[in-house]
């Protein structure tokens, strides 16, 4: 921990919230090195209290149910502050039961600063936990704690707004338009939901951002491709980028630019209501490690399609990758099959979920309480 409180990428004890004064430490790092580290303060909150101080002394607390937690952890991680779990199972119906335990209700009603929930609205069940958790949260900023157990703080004053929602995934994105007349847009539904609970919001690699963007909230996009082409460039080395069809074109190209390799995209041409056939243009392919670059991954099909085709016209590695995992209906053992690696962001928890999306949701969160302030 450096003097001004900024994280130097260690857990040194500042972080776990001990009181002290100047103090000169040594740490042992990978069993040989040693930090020397010189601490001019210590903050003056505890974990239990929910926070500790990024490098601009703000400190917001970072709060998850079952759904996000990784993710939150890795999210208070990326910023130096503190991650609270709450309280979040399931009834033997399956009704959905949420709780801010009581020695974290301090911290949820900060008065400086807002709390920023991180959690997933995966069809249904995480619809329904997100809107009970920003429920409890704000019934809890109101004052809102009596009960008939009792045993809570009483006589709590509002703090007034501040609850932001970190969304990883958004259940619901797809279906952004009306096709047939009667239809609900499902995605605007929704984020209206989430918006008459919350002050902001964050998406991370929305899959169409149109139905999103009049909320009545400020809302903020953000995306994990940069980390994405990060790992890609690290562990797979890719020759070339292939997006799965022209709506993916703006991530893979992104992600092409970042490595610093070739980029092409499959035309999708619907040849009636059941079939539709993936043609790849400006393809040259041979001798080349590929990767597959979209937002999610649902059933793979259209990968395992792709990747025949690539290595039949020379592609000596084909890989796939995606800001969202869903691999519906056994997808991860189909893909195994096509492909030689499947590599996705941690927006939903999986095998494959290798790729941290903390920094991206970290740029998303600071953009919106920039906003905010």
């Amino acid at each position: 921990m450096a003097a001004n409180g900024v994280r130097c990428g260690l857990d040194c004890v500042h972080c776990f919230g001990m009181a002290a004064v100047a103090t000169w430490f040594e740490w042992l790092v990978s069993g040989a090195k040693y930090c020397t580290v010189y601490v001019i303060s210590w903050w003056r909150e505890s974990p239990s209290r929910g926070y500790c101080p990024d490098g601009s002394g703000r400190v917001v607390p970072i709060v998850s149910g079952s759904n996000s937690r990784p993710l939150a952890i890795d999210l208070a991680a990326e910023l130096g502050w503190q991650h609270i779990p709450l309280e979040s199972r399931r009834f033997p119906d399956l009704e959905g039961y949420v709780r801010i335990p009581s020695e974290h209700i301090e911290a949820v009603r900060s008065r400086s600063e807002p709390v920023v929930l991180v959690s997933t609205t995966y069809p249904d069940n995480g619809i329904i936990e997100t809107l009970l958790l920003l429920e409890a949260i704000s019934d809890v900023r109101e004052g809102k704690t009596d009960s008939l157990k009792g045993g809570g703080p009483e006589g709590l004053l509002p703090v007034g707004p501040g609850v932001i929602l970190a969304v990883p995934y958004f259940g619901y994105s797809r279906q952004d338009k009306r096709f047939q007349a009667g239809e609900v847009v499902s995605a605007k539904a929704i984020g209206k939901l989430l918006a008459g609970r919350c002050d902001g919001i964050v998406f991370l690699d929305i899959h169409s951002r149109s139905a999103l963007e009049e909320l009545g909230v400020p809302v903020v996009f953000t995306s994990c491709m940069p980390e994405i082409a990060h790992y890609l460039q690290q562990i797979v080395k890719p020759d070339f980028i292939l997006s799965p069809d022209k709506g993916a074109i703006e991530r893979a190209s992104q992600v092409a630019e970042a490595i610093g390799c070739r980029f092409s995209y499959l035309e999708k041409t619907r040849i009636d209501a059941h079939t539709i056939v993936h043609k790849a243009k400006d393809l040259d392919v041979d001798g080349a490690i590929v990767t597959i670059v979209d937002d999610m991954i649902a059933t793979g099909g259209t990968i395992c399609r792709a990747s025949e085709a690539l290595i039949s016209q020379g592609a000596v590695e084909v890989h796939a990758a995606c800001a969202h995992g869903l691999f519906t209906g056994g997808a991860i053992s189909r893909l195994d099959e096509f492909v030689n690696g499947v590599h996705a962001a941690n927006s939903l928890q999986n095998p494959r979920a290798v790729i941290s999306g903390g920094p991206a949701l970290a740029r998303g969160v600071l953009s919106l309480l920039e906003d905010l302030s």
